[in-house]
C-alpha cells in the first residue's frame, strides 16, 4: 500500500506548483526493492534506522515544539532572510549554511515549493525517535529527564495518508521528490530558560 499511497501524494503535491506544471521538474524515479545498488554494501555495514513516531499527545515537550513550528513555518514561507535567519540560528548561523537554506528555498523542484505556494490548508507532522526496547527503564527515565530534546517537524501541501511522511530520519532530507518538507528543532530548557534553533537541510 505504501508503494501506492506516496506517487499519488508527488502528484498531488507537485502538480500545485508552477515548474511542476510547466514540465520543469521532474521527481527522481524510486528504486525497486530488489535494485542492485550502484556500490556495493556489505552486509556488516548496513543498519537498522531508527523509527520516528508521532510526538505523544501528553509529551510536556509538544506545546514547545509546535509554538516553534507554528513560528517557523510563515518565517520560511515569508521569503525574508531577516525572518528566518534568527530561528536557525541568528549569529551563530554561518554563511554557507545561511546560503544554503535560501538556495533551498529559492529552488522550484524542491521539497519546500508546495509549501511557499500553497493556498490551501497545510498538513503537519511533530514527529520523535523511538526508544529502543532494549532501553531499560533506568535509561528511559534518564532521557525524560533531560532538558533539552529535539524533534522533526514535517509539513506538507497535499492530503496525503500516514505513508506518506518520513518513517526514518533519512527520508527527512527535503529532497527533490518529497511529497512533504522537514526541519529540526532542537529545543533547551538548561538554566531554566527556553530556548530554540530549527535547522533546514538538503541530504
Amino acid at each position: 500500500m505504501r508503494a501506492l499511497l506516496i506517487p499519488s501524494a508527488l502528484v498531488a503535491v507537485f502538480a500545485a506548483t508552477p515548474a511542476f506544471a510547466a514540465g520543469v521538474c521532474t521527481p527522481e524515479p524510486a528504486l525497486a526493492d530488489n535494485a542492485t545498488p550502484l556500490v556495493p554494501i556489505e552486509a556488516e555495514m548496513t543498519a537498522v534506522p531508527s523509527l520516528l513516531a508521532p510526538l505523544a499527545a501528553d509529551s510536556p515537550w509538544r506545546a514547545r515544539f509546535e509554538a516553534a513550528a507554528d513560528e517557523l513555518l510563515p518565517a520560511l514561507r515569508s521569503g525574508q532572510p531577516a525572518r528566518w535567519q534568527p530561528l536557525l540560528g541568528g549569529r551563530w548561523l554561518g554563511e554557507r549554511e545561511s546560503a544554503a537554506v535560501a538556495t533551498l528555498l529559492a529552488d522550484e523542484c524542491a521539497a519546500f515549493a508546495p509549501l511557499l505556494t500553497a493556498r490551501g490548508p497545510i498538513e503537519r507532522r511533530i514527529l520523535g525517535w523511538n526508544i529502543p526496547a532494549s532501553y531499560s527503564p533506568a535509561d528511559r527515565a534518564e532521557i525524560a529527564a533531560r532538558p533539552e530534546a529535539e524533534a522533526l517537524v514535517c509539513w506538507s501541501a497535499g492530503q496525503g495518508s500516514d505513508a506518506a511522511w518520513p518513517s526514518t530520519a533519512a527520508e527527512a532530507d527535503n529532497a527533490a521528490g518529497r511529497p512533504y518538507a522537514c526541519a529540526r528543532i532542537a529545543y533547551s530548557l538548561r538554566g531554566g530558560i527556553a530556548s530554540w534553533r530549527a535547522f533546514v537541510e538538503r541530504g
